[in-house]
């Protein structure tokens, strides 16, 4: 395998060797390369020369840009930090016959945001060939040329510079002529020189071989063949009017412009004075833009003019005679830039999405905005269209970082579409726009709403478990896991039992269902607490109230307290002979543990011995006589009575009241043998017990009476004929209290004569029940005391007879 050399003049080892030793100020860098190079060379290490670690170029998204987008021609290799060539560079093809050629490059840093300047000092190398621009040149001379005349010869063009440029011009050996290398304003040229005499007849037709040598190492060489017919004699040369033409040219002049239009005289006449146009020094792309007119010398655009492509342009025209005999002059055109270029906006980093609690300033984008044109027509405005939390601070040199200018809330807008909007200085002034998409991402922020302050559930009691009694709905605005609500129940106690045995909630849907079968008649309502947590991290919840209320069902039968149930005890009520119409007898007490419609009471007599002589208070249950008793009544008689509630269905009881039609026991001849239809001789016989153990009660406490008559007002009296008080024990467990039912919450007086031949004591029989509900842990002897301890009883002494009055107070 060969080895290349590279040949670098003395002059770019002096430059690289300076900018190692003094580096670029202010963060720049400078470097040295020959073009050509290929691909992966390394040119220097630019993390060394930052005084940066090489691994955190990647970190910090190193990049190299270019000042106009142009291509890149340099990358960086982050493994070593090296800078290295990414593509080959042809020096000609950049700079064209410029002695100094350099590439401008910006070195980007993130994190936080740096700019340096990058600048690459292309070297030429001798890769091209000196070239003639024709590769035949004719030549017309007359025999009369004196010696020493000199004639100009075609200059090579050689696209490499300085020392790789024409060296020297050579001909071959002849008998007439040498050549005479020229060095003006830095190019070389040859003039053919006659040093002998020619003559016509002798040779009319010379050819002679011209050589141009470049200086490079190694040489490259083009030749031309220089055909010389001999004339008669032309003693003058064309001359131009100006040895330099210089030309201002607007980039956007359409193809067909004139530019300039060269001149040069001949003296001679005829075809001798006949003087022609042409290039005689043209760069490739130079040829590609304009064209000379040969007869005229006019010069006129043929292509595109850009002024980013090329700023001027340098050629030289040679004005030629019939003869051959030529001149040159020198064309400099500059290029002018016209604003036909819109900025180019960049976008050079994006943070998306962006969470929505980053703090106001927080930087989301960095973008580039670049401009071809020059001067005024490169200053750039850049603006946010809308109106958005964002905008766009200034950074370095034409960079510019996207803040945030305002609190974000996902909640209220999801997305933006930021446009941004870059405008040049020119005129007309010229704008691009670009719409860069941000989302923004959820966070965590809102703790679920209920859509209710409080909620109100109503169950049936004797509900199936599992029953579905209410909803609670809870909004979460926040996205996905951050937005999705869980409902649990608060942990809490009813009456000493966890809620948790009471309800259940569907922890997806917010359903409350009933875990028991609820019992109004134990409790009838209760609160708990619903729990809303959404699922985010942390999690956030928010808790609503829900009181739930049990509806009463008629699952309760009356309850009759008085008289007691057959098979308890057997009473006997007797009513005085001498009762009239309306006379109160006796009463139904009792009462249903329900509230509200299925607690009222009805009563109603569905069985009597005689159907005419009593009838009893539909609410009341009060027994009086309908009309007035006769001898001709039966002395004993039975009631059935049917309490019935007001439910749906309604639910009844029935009793049976036993009443004793007379005035004393004396006038019933054959009590102990007294049957009723109903009962056997055996509980006819505990009827006449009861009735001397309750005489015998009250006689026992006539002396306490005596003795409290004085602290309490009488109560007025009513005339009724009974024998028998409620006994507390009676008195259920549980039941509800309903008013204007009739159960047990009116007063009632009794009159009754206690036995035969007593008519010197009465007495009065006050009780006041109390109006709570009782307790289902309250037992019959509890009931029982604190009914006894409430009993109020006025003994009152007329002449008359022992009347006994006796009130229930309910």
């Amino acid at each position: 395998m060969g080895c290349t050399m590279l040949w670098v003049p003395l002059s770019s080892l002096l430059v690289a060797l300076l900018s190692f030793l003094f580096p670029a100020a202010h963060g720049d860098l400078s470097y040295t390369l020959t073009e050509e190079t290929k691909t992966q060379y390394v040119i220097g290490n630019i993390a060394k020369d930052l005084g940066i670690d090489s691994t955190k170029l990647k970190l910090r998204k190193a990049r190299v840009e270019t000042e106009d987008s142009s291509k890149r021609y340099v990358d960086i290799n982050f493994n070593t930090g090296d800078l290295i060539v990414a593509d080959t560079i042809d020096r000609e093809t950049l700079c064209g016959s410029r002695l100094n050629c350099i590439l401008n490059f910006e070195l980007v840093l993130e994190n936080p945001l740096e700019l340096h300047r990058i600048s690459l000092n292309i070297q030429d190398m001798n890769d091209n060939a000196p070239k003639f621009l024709n590769e035949r040149i004719n030549l017309e001379i007359h025999e009369s040329t004196d010696k020493g005349q000199r004639f100009r010869l075609d200059e090579a063009h050689d696209y490499d510079i300085g020392q790789n440029g024409i060296n020297s011009y050579s001909i071959g050996t002849n008998n007439h002529f040498t050549l005479s290398v020229q060095d003006k304003h830095a190019r070389k040229y040859a003039e053919l020189v006659l040093e002998k005499e020619l003559d016509r007849e002798k040779q009319k037709d010379i050819d002679l071989i011209l050589t141009a040598v470049d200086g490079g190492i190694p040489q490259r060489s083009g030749t031309a063949v220089i055909h010389i017919t001999v004339l008669d004699a032309n003693d003058n040369v064309p001359v131009f009017s100006q040895p330099v033409y210089k030309v201002v040219l607007a980039e956007n002049a359409p193809i067909g412009t004139e530019v300039v239009t060269v001149s040069a005289e001949d003296a001679d006449e005829g075809a001798n004075g006949e003087v022609t146009y042409e290039f005689s020094r043209i760069a490739h792309n130079a040829a590609q833009l304009f064209t000379i007119d040969k007869l005229t010398g006019q010069i006129k655009v043929a292509g595109e003019i850009d002024y980013e492509q090329g700023k001027y342009y340098e050629f030289g025209v040679q004005a030629k005679d019939g003869s051959g005999l030529a001149s040159t002059a020198s064309v400099f055109i500059d290029i002018t830039d016209v604003n036909d270029n819109a900025p180019k906006i960049i976008l050079k980093s994006l943070n998306n999405p962006l969470p929505e609690n980053v703090i106001v300033g927080t930087e989301v984008a960095i973008i580039n905005v670049q401009d071809k044109d020059s001067g005024d027509n490169r200053q750039i405005h850049c603006s946010i269209q809308g109106n958005t939390p964002f905008k766009l601070n200034p950074s370095i040199k034409n960079y510019f970082s996207l803040v945030t200018t305002g609190m974000l809330d996902r909640e209220l807008e999801e997305e933006y579409n930021i446009t941004i909007t870059a405008t040049d200085g020119g005129s007309p002034p010229l704008s691009s726009s670009t719409t860069i998409h941000l989302t923004i991402s959820d966070v965590n922020d809102n703790p679920p709403v209920f859509e209710q302050q409080s909620y109100t559930a109503y169950v049936m009691e004797n509900n199936k478990p599992g029953t579905s009694i209410s909803s609670v709905t809870a909004r979460d605005p926040d996205w996905r896991q951050n937005g999705t609500v869980l409902y649990s129940l608060e942990p809490s106690e009813i009456n000493g039992l966890p809620v948790s045995s009471f309800l259940s909630v569907n922890s997806d849907t917010g359903v409350i269902q009933a875990v028991r079968s609820f019992d109004y008649e134990k409790f009838r309502n209760f609160k708990v607490q619903v729990v809303a947590r959404d699922n985010g991290s942390p999690p956030l919840s928010s808790n609503v109230t829900v009181g739930v209320f049990i509806s009463d069902e008629n699952d309760n039968s009356p309850q009759i307290l008085y008289p007691a149930p057959e098979g308890k005890s057997l009473m006997t009520e007797m009513v005085p002979k001498a009762a009239v119409s309306g006379s109160l007898v006796s009463k139904v007490i009792a009462v249903d543990a329900d509230s509200g419609q299925n607690a009222w009471l009805s009563y109603q007599i569905v069985k009597s011995t005689d159907p005419g002589l009593f009838t009893i208070g539909l609410h009341s249950g009060e027994i009086r006589a309908q009309r007035d008793i006769t001898e001709s009544d039966s002395m004993k008689q039975n009631l059935v009575i049917s309490v019935k509630d007001n439910g749906q269905p309604p639910l009844s009881a029935t009793c049976s009241v036993y009443l004793l039609i007379s005035d004393n026991l004396a006038e019933i001849p054959e009590l102990k043998d007294m049957t009723y239809e109903e009962n056997n001789s055996k509980l006819t016989s505990y009827l006449i017990i009861a009735l001397v153990s309750i005489s015998t009660f009250f006689l026992t406490f006539i002396i306490l009476i005596l003795a409290l008559r004085f602290c309490h007002r009488r109560k007025p009296r009513l005339l009724f004929d009974g024998a028998v008080a409620i006994p507390s024990a009676y008195l259920p467990p549980n039941y509800a209290e309903v008013e204007g039912a009739g159960t047990l919450r009116s007063s009632y007086n009794y009159d009754t004569y206690l036995t035969t031949g007593s008519h010197t004591s009465d007495f009065k029989f006050i009780t006041s029940y109390n109006d709570s509900t009782l307790s289902p842990a309250g037992t019959l002897k509890k009931v029982q005391n604190e009914t006894l301890a409430r009993n109020l009883i006025t003994i009152n002494n007329s002449g008359e007879g022992d009347e006994c009055s006796m009130g229930f107070v309910g």
